[in-house]
């Protein structure tokens, strides 16, 4: 049996409104002892506590004690909600029924990134559900915001269960044409939280794609699509982590942030990725109905052997360059600007419908 129990995080200004609101924390938990927590801040998973093959548990989710950390740390995304688009949106432009779009330019004065400066990250969702087995988020977001043409309604609905599946199901409805590409950005290690970098190259990895979405040095795609077979990006089969990020270290990124096209058919649920701790027996599993899957190795997070500001987390660990992985189902990046990606054009009376489900569990420990 699932419990869903609510209390008060904290207080914060909703961007939207410019007034102080409170933040809720819904924790959703089994009998067995796994546990989520969602904020109504940003639609965040604020922690995700796993057993290990002892039945230890884990926070195995990155993020912070209290709203002044997300508040200090607002640019590392730990666990939010990214929208309207993910990724990044080249030059801040676009075309949508033949007329062009600018929506706001957050990086570098340049490029759109997630949604923009006030995101879906940003803003206080409303609760609108709880159930048996979890709580369901709204945001209406207004025609303009950012740029974006067309009011839209966006529902999740976050839920667990006994068998160890966490999942979110994100639904969105428009008023007008518009462009929707919502992800999650939730930063794992299986070994903790705040393991940091030697426990994350432990991990094991697969990822069910033949191609990534080729991307010029700014990390915009080129419209090209490149073939992973014979590289360091092959992860078609369960493969050590740590292996691979010896391989690409003299890379530009000195690590991984490439979007993985998946294999499945479209708009089915099916596995897409296999992350395996052999330390802890941890595993997730990622099930999803979208065709894109971008994986991150922190690359942007203070190097532990160099000078670097701290990022203070949960329980006063500090996370750490490398030290945490994402697994982000979302659309093509920049998918507007390329006819040959899958479209994240919506139109009134369709519904854009994102399922994604994590599965947690922890394989038997080796004699």
């Amino acid at each position: 049996m699932v419990r869903v129990i609510e209390d008060m995080f904290g207080i914060a200004v909703n961007p939207m409104t410019q007034k102080t609101d409170r933040v809720r924390r819904f924790t959703l938990s089994t009998e067995r002892g796994m546990s989520v927590s969602i904020l109504t801040m940003g639609a965040i998973i604020q922690s995700l506590k796993v057993p290990d093959f002892n039945g230890k548990l884990e926070d195995v989710c990155l993020g912070y004690d209290d709203v002044a950390g997300y508040y200090r740390n607002q640019q590392c995304f730990f666990g939010a909600t990214i929208g309207r688009v993910a990724n990044r949106t080249a030059h801040g432009r676009f075309k949508l029924c033949g007329k062009e779009v600018s929506v706001s330019r957050n990086i570098r004065d340049r490029h759109h990134q997630h949604g923009g400066f006030v995101g879906f990250d940003s803003v206080i969702w409303d609760v609108v559900g709880v159930h048996k087995d979890g709580v369901t988020l709204q945001h209406i977001s207004p025609d303009g915001h950012e740029g974006y043409p067309g009011e839209l309604t966006t529902n999740i609905n976050f839920s667990l269960n006994e068998t160890g599946c966490f999942g979110m199901r994100i639904e969105a409805r428009t008023k007008a044409t518009t462009v929707v590409n919502i992800s999650n950005h939730s930063y794992f290690n299986l070994g903790g939280h705040g393991a940091g970098r030697d426990p994350l190259y432990q991990h094991m990895l697969m990822i069910k794609a033949q191609k990534i979405v080729d991307v010029d040095q700014e990390l915009l795609p080129t419209g090209k699509l490149m073939r992973v077979r014979t590289t360091p990006y092959d992860f078609s089969s369960l493969v050590s982590l740590g292996k691979r990020l010896n391989q690409v270290s003299a890379c530009p990124l000195g690590g991984f942030d490439n979007h993985f096209c998946v294999d499945i058919p479209p708009n089915r649920v099916q596995l897409v990725a296999r992350v395996v701790h052999p330390c802890s027996g941890r595993f997730m599993e990622v099930h999803t109905n979208q065709p894109g899957l971008q994986f991150s190795t922190a690359n942007h997070l203070p190097d532990e052997d160099s000078a670097d500001i701290p990022n203070v987390g949960k329980d006063g660990v500090r996370y750490v360059r490398q030290g945490a992985f994402t697994l982000q189902t979302q659309k093509y990046p920049d998918a507007m600007n390329h006819c040959d990606f899958p479209t994240i054009v919506l139109n009134p009376g369709q519904l854009y419908d994102h399922q994604v489900v994590y599965r947690f569990g922890a394989c038997p420990k080796r004699v």
